[in-house]
C-alpha cells in the first residue's frame, strides 16, 4: 500500500476519536451540562445527522475541486467545530459543534476512499478500504480509551483539544505526501452523471444493509459504558480497557474482512451479520455477568463496524468510486449511527432500562439479514456478476 494511504488512515483515526469519544466520557458531559445520559448521547446522534445531511452536500459543492485541497478544506473545516466543541460552555454549543465536526467528517471519509481507491489497483480496493477504515478501528482500540483517560485524569476537554492536535497534524501530512496527481481526473467530474449513479437499486440494496449492520452495532456501542458500570458491575476506572479490548477486536476484524471482502464479499457480510446479531441476543439476556458481557463485547467488535470493507468492496461492486457515492455510502451508514444511538436512547428515558438498546441492536440486526436474502438465494443481479467476474477470472 502507497504510504499516502496510511495517512488518509491516520485522518480517518483522529476524525473518528472525536466522534466516538462522547459514548466514553458521558457521565462527564452529563454533569458538565447538567443533562441526563440520553441526551448525551443524542450528541453522538448530531454528529450522525452532520454526517448524513451535511457530508453530501457539501461533497458536491467540491467536487469541481481537486481531492487534495477538497480533504485539506474539509480538515480545516473539521478543526474548527472541534475547537468549538473544546471550549463549549453549555449544551446547545456543543450541539452546533457537533454537527459541524460530523458535517465536515463525512465528506473526508469519503473525499478520502476516493483517494485511496486511486492510488491502488482495482483488485487491492478491498485492502487499501481496510487500511483507510482502519483508522475507524483504532479510534476505538486506542482513540477512545485514551480520550477516556484523559477525561479522567486532565477533564473532557483536554481530550477535545487532543484531537485537534492530531487533525492538525493530519493536515500537515496530507499536505506534504498525498500526491498532486491523485486529482487531476476531478477537472472532468459531471455532478449529472454522479447524480445518475444513485438510479441503480442495486447501490441501495447495498445502502440499506449497511445502514443496519451499522444501526444495530451502535445501539449497543452507544451505551457500552453506562451498561458495563450500572449493569455489569465493572468500576468507570477498568471501562476504558474493557473499551481498548473491543477496539482491538475491531482491528482484527478489519484485516481478516479486509482480506476477504475482494473474494468472498457476500459470505463475509451473511456470517458477520448472523454472529453481531447472535452477540447482541446473548449480551442482552446475560448482561449481568462479567465474563459474558466482555466475550459478547469482543464479538462485536470483531463483527461490527470492522464489516466496513465488505460494505465499501459491495458499494463499489454494485456501483462506482465516486466521490459522492462513497460519501453518500458514510452518511447512510452514519443514518444508521443516528437511528442506532437515538432509538437506543428513547427507549431508556421511556423507562425500558439500559439493556433496550442492545434490543433495539438486534432488531435492527435482523432487519439487516432480512436485506440479504434477495442476494443469498441468488435473486441479485450484483450476485450473478460478481460469478461472471470470478468465472472469468
Amino acid at each position: 500500500m502507497p504510504f499516502a494511504v496510511f495517512i488518509l488512515g491516520f485522518l480517518i483515526f483522529s476524525q473518528t476519536t472525536s466522534e466516538f469519544m462522547v459514548a466514553g466520557i458521558m457521565p462527564s458531559l452529563s454533569e458538565e451540562f447538567g443533562v441526563s445520559i440520553a441526551a448525551v448521547g443524542y450528541l453522538i446522534s448530531a454528529y450522525a445527522v452532520g454526517m448524513v445531511i451535511g457530508g453530501p452536500i457539501l461533497t458536491i459543492g467540491l467536487l469541481k475541486v481537486s481531492l487534495k485541497k477538497a480533504l485539506l478544506a474539509l480538515t480545516i473545516v473539521f478543526l474548527i467545530g472541534q475547537m468549538i466543541g473544546a471550549i463549549a460552555p453549555n449544551y446547545e454549543v456543543m450541539m452546533v459543534a457537533r454537527i459541524i465536526t460530523g458535517i465536515a467528517s463525512s465528506a473526508s471519509i469519503g473525499t478520502s476512499m476516493a483517494i485511496a481507491f486511486q492510488l491502488v489497483q482495482p483488485q487491492s480496493r478491498g485492502r487499501a478500504a481496510s487500511i483507510v477504515l482502519g483508522g475507524l478501528m483504532i479510534a476505538t482500540a486506542a482513540g477512545l480509551p485514551f480520550a477516556m483517560l484523559f477525561d479522567l485524569y486532565l477533564g473532557w476537554r483536554f481530550s477535545f483539544w487532543a484531537i485537534v492536535v492530531l487533525v492538525f497534524l493530519a493536515a500537515i501530512l496530507i499536505q506534504f505526501f498525498i500526491p498532486s496527481i491523485v486529482s487531476k481526473e476531478q477537472k472532468t467530474v459531471s455532478v449529472r452523471k454522479e447524480l445518475g449513479s444513485f438510479k441503480n437499486y442495486r447501490l441501495w440494496a447495498a445502502y440499506m444493509t449497511n445502514l443496519f449492520i451499522i444501526g444495530a452495532t451502535f445501539a449497543a456501542f452507544s451505551y457500552f459504558t453506562p451498561i458495563l458500570t450500572n449493569l455489569t458491575g465493572f468500576s468507570l476506572e477498568i471501562v476504558p480497557f474493557i473499551l481498548g479490548i473491543y477496539g482491538v477486536a475491531t482491528i482484527v476484524g478489519n484485516i481478516i474482512v479486509g482480506r476477504l471482502a475482494d473474494l468472498h464479499m457476500m459470505p463475509t457480510l451473511t456470517v458477520g451479520l448472523f454472529i453481531l446479531t447472535a452477540a447482541l441476543i446473548l449480551f442482552g439476556f446475560f448482561v449481568e455477568i462479567p465474563v459474558i458481557s466482555i466475550i459478547t463485547v469482543i464479538v462485536i467488535g470483531l463483527v461490527g463496524v470492522s464489516m466496513n470493507p465488505a460494505m465499501s468492496a459491495r458499494v463499489i461492486s454494485v456501483s462506482n468510486t465516486g466521490t459522492l457515492v462513497a460519501t453518500v455510502n458514510n452518511s447512510i451508514i452514519n443514518l444508521g449511527i443516528l437511528i442506532g444511538s437515538s432509538v437506543g436512547g428513547l427507549t431508556i428515558d421511556a423507562g425500558y432500562g439500559l439493556t433496550s438498546p442492545l434490543w433495539v441492536g438486534t432488531i435492527m440486526a435482523i432487519i439487516g439479514l432480512i436485506t440479504l436474502l434477495p442476494v443469498i438465494r441468488g435473486k441479485s443481479p450484483s450476485l450473478h456478476a460478481n460469478k461472471e467476474i470470478k468465472i472469468n477470472r
